[in-house]
């Protein structure tokens, strides 16, 4: 009967694929941060070179 419980109770996982995917998320949300702070400081230098001069 024990057996038989964990026959049935065995799922096949996908693991490594969803970790990958994660991974890829995260990293792509990474990188259109730096993007997006990197053209905050842009605009911020441009802004204050214009001011200046």
């Amino acid at each position: 009967m024990t057996q038989e419980a964990t026959a049935e109770a065995r799922v096949p996982t996908q693991r490594q694929r969803s970790d990958l995917f994660g991974i890829a998320c995260l990293a792509a949300i990474g990188l259109v941060t730096l993007a997006w702070i990197a053209g905050l400081v842009w605009g911020a230098m441009a802004f204050f070179n214009w001011l200046v001069s």
